[in-house]
């Protein structure tokens, strides 16, 4: 906890050196007073005692029964404040005795001064009694017209307060409710100590083309202009989540000496009706004075998708009417000039055709999955803050990380320098990055969970089809890497290397399909029974058997035919094709998935010895790598591009676990009771 705070307050002052200072502030002394009159409130009702008010002829009883001390009479409301003796309390006030006070009171209403006057001499004539009487104007003090008219002021104040707060004044920091309609957008002026340039940027090489091509037309407009050329009015990055489309904007700002307004989709709605399409014309108002200048929005998808899809029985849509204004800004009948929109999401098939018509997003700039060039560019990126040694190379891990985005390979550095640490290391090795990309992939080594052999063996028999398939059918991903180590929810895991295809034909498919299907046949074949083990492999088959079917037009039966609507709109809640169809369809993927697993099965038979071997490797090692199945089952006879590749790269030690990336439905993975990873 000494550590926690030495900040820089807490450096030992010097001779003459001053402290920070408090910063002032007008609510303290709003605190202070309010606290100062419920203090003076309930001091003068623990002093004073209650005031109880009683009738005329009550009043009258107590004098006579000598209870009052002291009377005070106003002349004007016809009222007196008597004060009670202190031995005639609990006659006087009863129940309320105990809240009487020091000074007990009552209240009384008189008929008149005058009568007052003559019923007080008849007592005193008739008793002797010693009161001290007063006659005065006004009973009422300055205290209680203050606390009179107290909550009139505390009212008034406050309506002033809400007042101030609702016009952005009275330190609200404009985000009362009269500047809810003004723009989210945060700008970074010319001079912005921006740090992300293209150089942090790999990748992408055709994008960055495009993106440093809008840069340069804001640089250098007459380039272009000369020749007739006009600046693009906006640019749409789309591509998967982690591709890097926020940081190509963030380069933009960083490498253009121009404003630049960045803000999400979701800066435009509010649960106001209007405030988007405030918004939006409060920030194009803003651009328009800092032109030329980029607007960057981020999740545009957020406020940009096809309109008329939401059900919203006849109600105002303020999704709508945000996009309807952002598309009269973006090319209507004023004009822009120097102004360049740029917007990022992963959704484009969700967003308004209007919206991506010519004139207003001129260009789709696709960001794609990095291929294993573009991986190795990302690596030496990512790795700058990174300690490494000799044995880490940069190609291997581009090539043995298939499927990865750019957020992938970032969280891969960051997670092996964290396993490197843990161990104790200077340096980060080549080791820890096989780690890491296993612990992402498969999550977290569990060695202590409880098994019984039979489940091992259950789990090896069921890996081991996996490794056998994969190993002798010819379009099936190469292997690896398998093991039977419990990691995350699965209880075993094969780790393939995908090929990276452009296009995949219907040969590939069924051997991916027969090889995802040899755990199950596996146990059917070499257990006798099945278990939950292969959901997830069951789940994966069948939706590869409907994609070919009913997307791909694979079947013999439904020949050339796709039910796949690409753009959403067309289907709706209602099937592309009759119940017939339907049922048809059901078959085939029936048939076909049956074919693959008898197909499965027969391999597993014809090869039975193999497997056994492996199985049994796979129960005392725990963990088998390629080079284990070459010396069982011998050379492979099909050898992929992908194994030609890793032939290529430096060979790991023996006793280094190589973990591939799954790419998606790659990796297979056995799961308990139904679980899947």
């Amino acid at each position: 906890m000494d550590n926690y705070n030495k900040g820089e307050n807490n450096r030992p002052k010097t001779p003459g050196m001053k402290g920070p200072k408090m910063p002032f502030n007008l609510y303290w002394i709003y605190l202070i007073v309010f606290a100062a009159i419920i203090g003076m409130y309930f001091f003068s009702e623990n002093t004073g005692g209650i005031q109880k008010e009683i009738a005329w002829s009550e009043f009258q009883g107590y004098v006579k029964d000598n209870s009052i001390s002291k009377i005070v009479v106003d002349n004007k409301s016809n009222t007196l404040k008597a004060t009670v003796r202190k031995d005639s309390v609990s006659h006087v006030f009863k129940a309320d005795a105990d809240k009487a006070g020091d000074k007990p009171s009552i209240l009384v209403k008189i008929p008149s001064a005058d009568k007052f006057s003559d019923f007080y001499d008849k007592v005193r004539a008739e008793h002797n009694y010693n009161i001290d009487v007063s006659y005065e104007p006004n009973t009422t003090s300055a205290w209680d017209i203050l606390l009179s008219f107290l909550p009139i002021v505390l009212i008034f104040g406050l309506f002033i307060y809400m007042m101030r707060r609702m016009s952005g004044g009275g330190g609200g920091g404009g985000g009362g409710v009269f500047s809810v309609g003004k723009s989210k957008a945060q700008l970074y002026d010319k001079g912005s100590d921006l740090r992300v340039t293209f150089k942090d940027v790999a990748g992408l090489s055709e994008a960055k083309e495009e993106i440093e091509e809008i840069v340069e037309f804001l640089k250098n407009p007459s380039r272009y202009t000369e020749i007739g050329g006009k600046i693009p009015k906006g640019a749409l990055l789309v591509g998967p989540p982690g591709t890097g489309k926020t940081l190509l904007a963030k380069a933009v700002a960083g490498e253009a000496n121009v404003p630049f307004f960045s803000l999400s989709g979701s800066d435009f709605v509010e649960m106001f009706v209007g405030v988007g399409a405030s918004r939006v014309r409060d920030l194009f108002k803003q651009a328009k004075e800092k032109s030329p200048c980029i607007i960057f929005i981020d999740e545009i998808d957020a406020i940009g998708r096809a309109r008329g899809r939401n059900l919203n029985m006849g109600s105002n849509d303020e999704r709508e009417n945000t996009l309807n204004q952002l598309l009269t800004e973006m090319d209507g009948f004023g004009t822009n000039s120097g102004i360049i929109i740029l917007a990022a999401t992963n959704r484009a098939d969700i967003l308004d055709k209007a919206l991506l018509r010519a004139g207003r997003f001129d260009r789709q700039i696709t960001v794609d999955l990095p291929d294993v060039n573009d991986r190795k560019e990302i690596f030496k990126v990512h790795l700058r803050p990174v300690k490494i040694d000799d044995t880490v190379d940069v190609e291997f891990l581009a090539r043995q990380t298939p499927g990865f985005s750019g957020a992938d390979i970032a969280n891969v550095c960051n997670e092996a320098a964290l396993i490197a640490a843990r161990k104790g290391k200077k340096v980060v090795q080549k080791d820890d990055f096989t780690n890491a990309v296993d612990r992402i992939v498969g999550g977290l080594e569990k060695k202590n969970k409880v098994t019984t052999l039979d489940e091992r063996k259950t789990i090896a028999i069921h890996e081991a089809g996996h490794a056998t398939l994969s190993w002798f059918l010819q379009y099936a991903n190469p292997l690896v890497k398998v093991t039977i180590v419990p990691r995350g929810k699965a209880l075993g895991a094969a780790w393939y290397l995908p090929e990276e295809r452009q296009i995949t034909t219907k040969e590939q498919m069924l051997d991916e399909m027969c090889a995802l299907l040899g755990g199950r046949a596996a146990e059917e074949v070499f257990v006798g029974h099945i278990s939950s083990g292969a959901a997830n492999d069951l789940e994966r088959v069948t939706k590869q058997a409907y994609a070919m079917i009913s997307y791909l037009g694979m079947s013999e039966k439904l020949p050339n035919i796709s039910y796949y609507d690409s753009s959403g709109e067309a289907y709706g809640f209602t099937k592309p094709y009759s119940e017939e169809t339907a049922l048809l369809i059901d078959k085939e993927v029936q048939a076909m998935i049956n074919e693959q697993y008898e197909r499965a099965k027969d391999l597993l038979r014809k090869h039975a010895g193999g497997h056994e071997k492996l199985a049994n490797l796979l129960v005392t090692e725990e963990v088998i790598f390629a080079e284990d199945l070459k010396k069982i089952f011998g050379e492979r006879q099909w050898v992929s591009r992908s194994e030609e590749i890793l032939k290529e790269t430096e060979e790991p030690p023996k006793d280094v676990e190589i973990e591939i990336k799954k790419d998606g439905d790659n990796t297979d993975m056995i799961t308990p009771e139904g679980q899947s990873e």
